[in-house]
């Protein structure tokens, strides 16, 4: 039933809230009101959550322009490599966001092209066992001959931390978080680099940190032992069997294709620490060791990494800043939070509070994925420290990594102006990532059901709640969604450490709670439980009439 707010009756003290469908509940419990400036404020943040999602699904559609006719999968890239499908590159990079962005914003498109490419994806590339190998298109099969095997673990250990971790975190459990599994199966039942600690899968740092990631973040979520078992050999093999990252290594590269060993040794350490007491003691000296020696040689007067360095020496091989400075701070942020080690907080803090000075900053030769890199990883470390002079720097460069979609003005990228690909290889993927991540913070997690073009919706906290307002430029009907504790409810995690490619959390709703949604100004009331907000409630909105809404736990 729709309720219109009409002049006659605003002398009573509960009405109906224009262009809802709910029904009042009480006018006992205070009611919250907004003021027109948080209400603005509000809008606002719901007009730049619509540009990250309208270029996003540009985006998607753009590249699904280049799919291959008969398979239907995407290519590595569109110029040298238009003719293959990848994991390391099409499969981790690109398709998961497509993916992703199809989840939020077209059903249709997520249930049907999205879900046929995984399940062609398996079908056609599966060739160590479960494990992808490059296809040809033009071929109909593998582009090489021969099974390279590193390669092929390589690709899979790829396509698993950058691709379908992400969606699971956000996603939960579908056929591609299955599809993680299969494959993290498959590496380790081809592991077969002979070590004191048993066989593992690869001698590549890279691989071996990824893995990590991916194992301590799965062992919590199935609560399978083995998962844990494994990590703790490639843990034990670097931490302490002569393969220290710092102390037994002169070569560390501090950017991504590298410092991935960083972040997942000590995601297995968070891992330990909340389950094997006597591994944890044991890991704790080599990893602090290495947190403590990269501060003192890899970073600049800023706190930002350089890309590479010696460690044992202190010369920096490279001083280029690494663009993902986040993924190693997600370490030191998450030992923090283990063990409340205030200097790593403090590392952490240093970084962020210098970013101003990388305003405009050219992270790798003008490229999007820089910004977007860079731009994520302020944006899983402002979740967890609320500093103003990031939130204002992430704003700033987020409108120059849009910029980029419109310009395509890096070398040989000409062609793609204004058609919504950005550079035309699978680095493009992580514009849209970082897309979502920044329109799902100003909306604070809330997402609209069905998206339309025409639909904007922001949001902004408020004490212990939010303030959510939307408007539409067409009459719209459908529901609005609330996040939940995706680490708890999904990964089961001992905590919500931050995690590279995450999508964080921010206005999140408990199953077990009460919440009170008043509308307007205090006019409209109701009562939900955290269960009805996640499956969504109904909004009716006019062409061009702002709703605002408040949500609280309740106090009943």
């Amino acid at each position: 039933m729709r309720h219109q707010l009409k002049t006659q009756i605003f002398h009573i003290i509960c009405v109906f809230a224009f262009s809802t469908s709910l029904f009042l509940s009480s006018c006992k419990e205070p009611a919250p009101i907004a003021s027109e400036a948080d209400q603005k404020a509000a809008l606002e943040n719901g007009y730049l959550a619509h540009e990250g999602y309208r270029r996003s699904i540009y985006f998607v559609h753009a590249w699904l322009e280049y799919a291959d006719k008969k398979s239907g999968l995407i290519p590595r890239n569109l110029r040298e490599s238009i003719d293959i499908w990848n994991a390391r590159d099409a499969a981790a990079d690109n398709y998961p966001f497509m993916v992703l962005t199809s989840a939020i914003l077209d059903k249709e498109l997520y249930e049907g092209k999205m879900s046929e490419i995984l399940q062609t994806e398996i079908k056609l590339t599966s060739r160590l066992d479960r494990l992808p190998d490059t296809y040809s298109f033009s071929k109909e099969g593998f582009e090489n001959q021969k099974i390279d095997k590193k390669e092929i673990i390589f690709g899979s250990s790829e396509y698993i931390k950058d691709g379908l971790l992400p969606l699971t975190e956000y996603i939960g459990h579908t056929a591609w978080s299955e599809r993680m599994i299969d494959l993290i199966d498959d590496i380790w039942k081809n592991a077969s680099y002979e070590t004191p600690y048993g066989l593992i899968p690869s001698l590549n740092v890279e691989v071996n940190g990824e893995l990590l990631q991916a194992l301590s973040r799965v062992y919590w979520m199935t609560g399978d032992e083995k998962y844990l078992d494994w990590a703790k050999r490639l843990g034990d093999y670097y931490l302490l069997g002569g393969h220290h990252p710092t102390d037994d290594v002169e070569i560390l590269r501090l950017r991504d294709h590298g410092c991935e060993i960083v972040s997942g040794l000590c995601e297995l350490y968070v891992a330990v620490a909340n389950s094997d007491q006597e591994k944890s003691a044991a890991y704790k000296a080599p990893i602090y060791r290495m947190l403590d020696r990269i501060l003192e040689v890899g970073t600049n007067e800023d706190g930002l990494f350089y890309n590479q360095i010696n460690p044992q020496t202190g010369e920096i091989l490279d001083e280029e800043i690494a663009d993902t400075y986040g993924y190693t701070y997600n370490a030191y942020y998450s030992v923090f939070l283990q063990d409340n080690y205030q200097p790593y907080q403090k590392a952490v803090l240093k970084a962020m509070g210098n970013l101003h000075k990388y305003t405009n900053f050219d992270w790798e030769e003008g490229s999007a994925d820089g910004y977007a890199d860079a731009i994520e990883s302020a944006l899983n470390l402002y979740n967890r420290e609320s500093l103003a002079g990031t939130k204002e720097w992430i704003d700033s460069e987020i409108q120059r990594m849009w910029s980029l979609q419109d310009s395509s003005h890096r070398r040989n990228t000409e062609k793609f102006r204004n058609t919504g690909v950005i550079e035309g290889w699978h680095g493009d993927g992580n514009f849209a990532r970082t897309s979502i991540m920044y329109s799902l913070w100003k909306s604070q997690g809330v997402t609209a059901s069905p998206w339309k073009e025409q639909l904007y919706l922001g949001a902004i906290p408020m004490e212990d709640g939010i303030l959510i307002s939307m408007v539409s430029d067409k009459d719209w009907d459908g529901k609005i969604k609330f996040d939940h504790k995706r680490h708890q409810s999904i990964f089961k995690l001992p905590m919500d450490y931050p995690r590279i490619n995450q999508l964080p959390e921010w206005f999140t709703v408990d199953k077990g709670k009460k919440y009170r949604v008043t509308f307007s100004k205090g006019q409209t009331a109701n009562t939900y439980s955290g269960v009805e907000l996640m499956e969504g409630i109904e909004i009716s909105l006019e062409k061009g009439h702002q709703v605002s809404i408040i949500v609280s736990p309740s106090e009943k």
